[in-house]
């Protein structure tokens, strides 16, 4: 669109299914590079990728006329196919349900860039349940806690 401008920074966050251990050191790179190009496919600024084993941290620069719905599922549903073409985990993998999406500005930029580079310090500290609850509450957003989690199996 003519004359239109913005400036939109997206911290997406979402889980593996039962939250399994299952993007291991093996499989990260080339899993996170997937990622990546689905992101770049879609026209859309990836700033940074990671993550843990059980769950995943994407910043991006998001158009207005995306569907950030629209995107979270072709990121998972793509990703999850290409894991299990790959062979990468035994059995099916697939993510959790649902996602966290949190708006950040300009100036927190850096700080979340650098948060999300040090995921495995981060966690050694805290889980991954811990480090939602904390993004829900410090984002004032509602949940009922009997729907935040799917079971670990």
């Amino acid at each position: 669109m003519a004359n239109t401008w913005s400036q939109l920074y997206i911290h997406l966050v979402f889980a593996v299914k039962g939250r399994q251990s299952l993007i291991h050191q093996g499989i990260k790179e080339t899993v996170y590079k997937y990622i990546a190009g689905i992101i770049r496919n879609h026209q859309q600024k990836l700033l940074i990728i990671n993550g843990m084993a059980d769950h995943i941290h994407i910043l991006m620069g998001i158009k207005p006329d995306k569907c950030i719905s629209d995107l979270v599922r072709e990121i998972k549903s793509h990703s999850g196919k290409f894991i299990n073409q790959q062979g990468f985990v035994r059995g099916r993998f697939e993510w959790q349900e649902g996602f966290g999406a949190f708006s950040v500005s300009q100036s927190q930029v850096s700080r979340l860039i650098t948060y999300i580079e040090n995921q495995e310090e981060h966690h050694k500290k805290q889980t991954f349940q811990m480090e939602y609850l904390a993004f829900l509450k410090e984002y004032e957003i509602d949940f009922k806690q009997e729907y935040l989690f799917e079971p670990i199996s």
